[in-house]
């Protein structure tokens, strides 16, 4: 779960970064904005004397000369001016330091004759991602979404409670409140858009960051994230490595779907050993109390199938088990390999783009058509117990 919580953050962080370096690049003087200048905001990827190689977030790297009366500047991530920035030497700067480069074109493509640069070191950036993570994991709420009042600005979360008994938990926002939403083909957090609380829908996954009352059932929200995805299980009809797709056939909706595998798609696989485990738990689980991984795939029919964590031998188990797999690529599945998958809801019919998906899971299928599996970085257990867990 760290791991996907630190990537996430990462990516709140850098967008966060590059608004900062925006702002910034506003504040400079009038003279300055009057220039058509150019600017490249990325990562050092290579310095010698004055001249640096950038690499933006689009991909394309840049070759920057700093001009003699360049100023080079340190300001913290998060700064939204230059009034705080601290001036420091080009020596200072370091590969893997932000930047934002601003001057004139240089004599070739993707080349600035820099004026000034803008720099938030590496280290900085690592200690906010650090300061984010621990906020999130301390103060951090997730869940299934059961109900939504927009009027109120109230949300019903479901989660999984100690030892996996499901309780509610009432989530409180005010006009202050941060509320983001998932694009639908993506999980990445810059790509997650400001929105509102009536395009949460019930079945949606959400997390809520604030203050929990002391019995911990009401959270009082500074940001909340949703996204709508979907839980597919079944065997694979067809593999296309060259494409980094797959078809499947979902076993409940009876669905044909195309799969893409995402450059950040997770694909792991069981060993037989831990599935056939699993499947024996699940088994006796539900001979014992009738329906041990009911709840969840019931209460995630809108925003993906079984999403929520289950019980011990459901979803809590199977997520533990699923991180400690080994990774897998597309040309280690055949045609006929059973597979659950979590997706984005997608935008196309038929299509959705994998987030995580798991092979070996056949004994699992068998033991309960209807599996599903929770979604790692949403799963932080409700807080409480759990979390401090």
């Amino acid at each position: 779960m760290k791991t996907i919580w630190k990537a996430i953050i990462l990516a709140a962080v850098l967008a966060a970064t590059s608004v900062s370096f925006t702002l910034a690049q506003t504040a400079q003087s009038g003279a300055t904005q009057a220039v058509a200048a150019t600017r490249a905001i990325g990562t050092v990827q290579s310095i010698s004397g004055a001249n640096l190689t950038l690499k933006t977030d689009a991909g394309v790297v840049v070759s920057v000369t700093l001009q003699d009366s360049a100023r080079v500047l340190r300001i913290e991530p998060g700064q939204t001016s230059l009034s705080s920035a601290v001036p420091i030497y080009i020596t200072d700067i370091q590969v893997g330091d932000r930047v934002l480069a601003s001057g004139n074109p240089g004599s070739g493509d993707h080349t600035i004759l820099a004026s000034s640069l803008v720099a938030i070191k590496k280290a900085d950036v690592e200690s906010k991602q650090q300061q984010d993570l621990q906020d999130w994991t301390r103060r951090g709420t997730g869940g299934l979404v059961a109900s939504v009042d927009a009027t109120a600005g109230t949300i019903s979360l479901k989660v999984s409670g100690a030892a996996g008994t499901p309780k509610t938990v009432t989530v409180h926002t005010a006009k202050n409140t941060q509320i983001l939403r998932y694009a639908p083909d993506s999980v990445k957090f810059d790509d997650a858009k400001p929105s509102t609380l009536d395009l949460i829908k019930p079945g949606d996954q959400l997390l809520a960051r604030g203050v929990r009352s002391e019995d911990g059932n009401d959270v009082t929200a500074d940001a909340v994230i949703s996204g709508a995805f979907r839980n597919l299980s079944g065997t694979i009809a067809s593999l296309n490595p060259a494409q980094n797709e797959l078809t499947l056939k979902d076993v409940s909706s009876k669905t044909v779907y195309t799969v893409k595998i995402m450059p950040d798609s997770q694909m792991r696989k069981l060993p037989a050993q831990a599935a056939a485990m699993l499947a024996a738990r699940m088994k006796a689980s539900a001979a014992g109390n009738g329906a041990a991984a009911g709840p969840a795939a019931s209460d995630a029919s809108a925003g993906g199938r079984g999403a929520g964590r289950g019980g011990r031998g459901g979803g809590g188990d199977l997520s533990q088990l699923v991180a400690r797999a080994p990774a897998v690529t597309l040309t280690d599945l055949q045609k006929g390999d059973a597979v659950m998958i979590v997706s984005t809801a997608g935008t196309t019919p038929g299509q959705v783009s994998a987030i995580q998906l798991v092979a070996g899971v056949e004994p699992i299928l068998e033991a309960s058509p209807n599996a599903g599996m929770s979604l790692p970085a949403w799963d932080v257990g409700g807080g409480g117990a759990d979390a401090a867990e």
